[in-house]
């Protein structure tokens, strides 16, 4: 059997740079070799490189998405982006493939676009019956101040429009607190979100759809231990219970199943996404879409994996037979 060679790109720009790591090492350790020859190579904003067993750093050549190598020029048959945040998440990266004409896995440049910037996906989503809460944006321009929030409601969440992992992400219960969490945000973003607080169960459901497949995964439940899932409570041990499948009433998990997939369907994703929720009675509210959502031992997605049954060879191996199928 042939194998085709695969360039597994980690690191980024962001603050979600070691998360990358973790999740491209999982990808590299699960991709099936008898299909993949799999490269890992760091994105970083010093360069762009391949590091051999040695420990040499090898530059890619940005001409062309190549090694040059002592013996001879490595390309490759296809990418996969494994990097959360800036430039793999937001269509900086998928814009370079689609001018190389490399075949790359996840959603095109327009849609990782879109979903990356919260604000912009909210409204989108809107006009297609989506329920999402009432939100503001706010710019970092010379001089900004917190804006009039009108009739919104506290507690109010704030936090960047472009950023995962919520880094920079605060809840506040009174006006006093807003410009501090702004501070915050705009660490992250040049952008913030001020978004009404949605009190329900916070679930989040993974979606894969090819040309001849669809997997909509069961969902998980998040039940974080802080006063919200931020940071710690995603990455820190015994912080958060995430629970797969969640613990609902099975209208209600098929519910957000058949959101979820609508929302990738509507949005034109492709790859594996996931989207998260707080369900509040019927309503599944959206909160956002994670286009490379982590694939580390801690993530969510490999969890729920495990309860549909894929491994997580099967999965990548889909992954890597649409986007190869699209040339």
């Amino acid at each position: 059997m042939t194998t085709a060679r695969i360039a597994v790109l980690a690191g980024g720009y962001s603050s979600e740079y070691t998360i990358s790591l973790h999740s491209a090492a999982q990808v590299m350790e699960h991709l099936d070799r008898r299909r993949w020859e799999p490269w890992l190579i760091h994105i970083e904003r010093e360069g762009w490189y391949w590091e051999s067993p040695e420990g040499k750093k090898v530059a890619v050549d940005r001409n062309d998405f190549s090694l040059p190598l002592p013996q001879g020029r490595i390309t490759f048959d296809a990418v996969m982006p494994v990097i959360h945040g800036t430039p793999g998440e937001d269509g900086l990266l998928q814009s370079y493939f689609e001018m190389l004409g490399i075949p790359y896995t996840g959603c095109d440049p327009f849609v990782s676009a879109l979903t990356f910037n919260k604000y912009a996906c909210k409204l989108y989503l809107e006009k297609h019956h989506v329920a999402t809460a009432s939100s503001l944006l706010v710019r970092k321009v010379p001089g900004w101040i917190p804006p009039d929030t009108g009739d919104m409601r506290y507690p109010l969440f704030v936090k960047p429009n472009t950023s995962g992992s919520s880094f920079g992400v605060s809840k506040i219960a009174a006006p006093r607190e807003m410009m501090g969490a702004l501070r915050k945000a705009f660490e992250e973003s040049d952008e913030a979100i001020i978004e009404e607080f949605v009190k329900g169960t916070e679930v989040s459901c993974g979606v894969l759809k090819t040309a001849d497949r669809e997997i909509v995964f069961p969902p998980t439940e998040i039940v974080s231990k802080k006063e919200f899932f931020d940071y710690e409570a995603k990455y820190t041990e015994g912080m958060a219970e995430e629970i797969t499948p969640a613990r609902l009433p099975e209208e209600r998990i098929e519910l957000i199943r058949e959101t979820a997939s609508y929302i990738y369907s509507v949005l034109g994703c492709r790859g594996i996404v996931r989207v998260d929720f707080i369900l509040q009675g019927n309503t599944p509210w959206f909160l956002e879409v994670n286009t490379i959502p982590g694939l580390s031992r801690e993530s969510i997605i490999p969890r729920q994996a495990q309860v549909f049954g894929i491994s997580m060879k099967e999965l990548l191996t889909l992954v890597l037979e649409d986007a190869l199928s699209r040339r």
